[in-house]
């Protein structure tokens, strides 16, 4: 059918552009939908004949949400949730992902095997057992209990990621700094971190939108307003006899701005992160 191997590449690249605008309209169509529609008034959202594009573009609904519930609490919580989650695991997944890749002690393959475990595991496998050791310790409905709950399922994941990139740092450099007489921890600090830093963000920036969608453990572990994520919240919004898709597609819209300027600060370090894991690793 292709006589030459210009035609036979030509066609692989239009194949090529072809299944990733298919891809991407999958990924893009849905946040796109919900973008219009937060921008609709209630009566073109409820009518019987599809509306693509929004004849009468309003913000009532982002007013709406932002003034006549709590969705401003719910944010705060969300975000500061997420905070306690990925500061626990940098500090504690970075420390645990060192020795795992740097240390040689009795068991480590089956700790590792074992962290790998947990991940296997339904998360609502892991609910009654986390809700009892919570209350037992006081930590129900509390945004740290929440935050210790995300880490508990996020952590192996965190620690994982990062001792591909620990393992793909020259050991030699460590070495030379060791015999110059830095300690271990200061050569991890000095020497590794640098090398791994763009793996380091990029496994922060995993663990962070995990735990900012992560809604199975908000909805079991928090009962008041004062600890409730935005998933949660969205979903409560829904009552039995009315559906406010205006509201919550703006709602769904603003929960997705933090993500996207996170992600626009880090792109750069998060791409070179995921590459070099890929190439290394």
């Amino acid at each position: 059918m292709f006589k030459s191997k210009r035609q036979r590449r030509m066609a692989g690249d239009i194949l090529t552009y072809v299944v990733l605008f298919t891809l991407a309209g999958f990924c893009l169509g849905p946040m796109v939908w919900m973008f219009l529609t937060s921008l609709k008034p209630e009566a073109d959202i409820v009518t019987s004949e599809m509306q693509y594009i929004p004849r009468h573009v309003t913000f009532e609904n982002y007013v709406a949400i932002w003034t006549q519930s709590n969705f401003p609490v719910l944010i705060t919580n969300s975000l500061i949730v997420t905070t306690i989650t990925v500061a626990i695991c940098v500090v504690a997944g970075t420390l645990a992902a060192y020795a795992f890749a740097r240390l040689t002690f009795r068991g480590r393959n089956n700790i590792m095997l074992g962290y790998l475990l947990v991940r296997m595991f339904p998360a609502v496998m892991m609910i009654i057992p986390l809700y009892v050791m919570m209350r037992t310790v006081g930590l129900v409905d509390s945004r740290f209990g929440l935050a210790l709950a995300y880490t508990s399922f996020l952590l192996p994941l965190f620690v994982w990621m990062l001792k591909g990139f620990f393992d793909a740092a020259p050991k030699e450099l460590e070495s030379a700094a060791r015999i110059d007489g830095s300690t271990r921890l200061g050569a991890m600090v000095r020497i590794v971190l640098p090398l791994a830093r763009n793996g380091l963000v990029a496994s922060s920036v995993f663990i962070a939108i995990a735990a900012w969608n992560e809604f199975i453990f908000a909805l079991m572990l928090t009962t008041g307003q004062g600890s409730r994520t935005w998933p949660v919240g969205l979903q409560l919004m829904v009552g039995e006899f009315q559906l406010p898709w205006g509201v919550l597609a703006a709602g769904g819209i603003l929960s997705i701005l933090p993500v996207m300027l996170l992600f626009a600060i880090v792109q750069r370090a998060m791409v070179q992160g995921l590459t070099a894991g890929a190439i290394k690793g």
